[in-house]
C-alpha cells in the first residue's frame, strides 16, 4: 500500500513538474520575443530618433476646440444627408454639439471587492438613470431649437448627422 500511495505522490509529482515546465517555456517564449521587440524599438528609436515637434500646434488646436466646444448658449447647425437626392437636409438649430447615445455621464465600470476569492472584479455601473448604456451606438442626441417656443427640445437620430457652427451654402442644402 505504501509503494502505491509513493508511486501515486510521485506520479503528480512528475505531471506537476512537466506542466510548470510547459509553462514557464511558453512564458519564456513570449519573454523572449518581448525582449527582442524591446531590442527593435530601441534600434527604431536609435536611427530615426523622435520628431522635432516645436509648435505643438495640434495640441493647441486640440485645447481651442475644447474650449470652443464648451461655451455656453453655442448656436449650430444640424443636417442629415439625403443620399439620394445627394444634398443636406436641414434638421434645425442646435445648442452645441450633438452626443453619441453611446455616451455615458458616469464612469461605464467600477472595481468591485470579490472578498470569498480574495480578488477584484471590474463590473458594469449604471448611469445616473438606473439604465446600463450601451457600449457602442449608432444614435445621436441633439438639442434642437423649437422655432416657436424658441427653447432647447431634444431629438434622437439614428442616421448620422452633421452640425456646425454655419450654415451651409443653399447649393448644398436640399430644398
Amino acid at each position: 500500500m505504501k509503494k502505491l500511495i509513493a508511486v501515486i505522490v510521485v506520479g503528480c509529482v512528475v505531471f506537476a513538474v512537466g506542466v510548470w515546465a510547459s509553462g514557464e517555456n511558453a512564458e519564456s517564449a513570449d519573454r523572449t520575443q518581448r525582449i527582442e521587440q524591446e531590442k527593435l524599438l530601441q534600434e527604431a528609436t536609435a536611427q530615426t530618433g523622435m520628431p522635432a515637434i516645436v509648435n505643438f500646434r495640434e495640441r493647441k488646436l486640440a485645447k481651442q476646440i475644447l474650449e470652443m466646444r464648451d461655451q455656453e448658449g453655442l448656436l449650430t447647425y444640424t443636417y442629415a444627408f439625403n443620399e439620394f437626392a445627394g444634398k443636406y437636409v436641414f434638421l434645425g438649430r442646435s445648442i452645441g454639439f450633438p452626443l453619441p447615445y453611446s455616451a455615458q455621464y458616469t464612469n461605464p465600470e467600477k472595481i468591485a471587492g470579490s472578498y470569498s476569492q480574495g480578488g477584484f472584479a471590474i463590473l458594469p455601473q449604471a448611469d445616473p438613470n438606473a439604465l446600463f448604456s450601451p457600449a457602442s451606438a449608432e444614435g445621436t442626441w441633439v438639442l434642437l431649437v423649437d422655432e416657436t417656443t424658441g427653447k432647447p427640445s431634444p431629438a434622437y437620430f439614428e442616421q448620422r448627422i452633421t452640425c456646425l457652427t454655419f450654415k451651409l451654402p443653399a447649393r448644398l442644402v436640399q430644398q
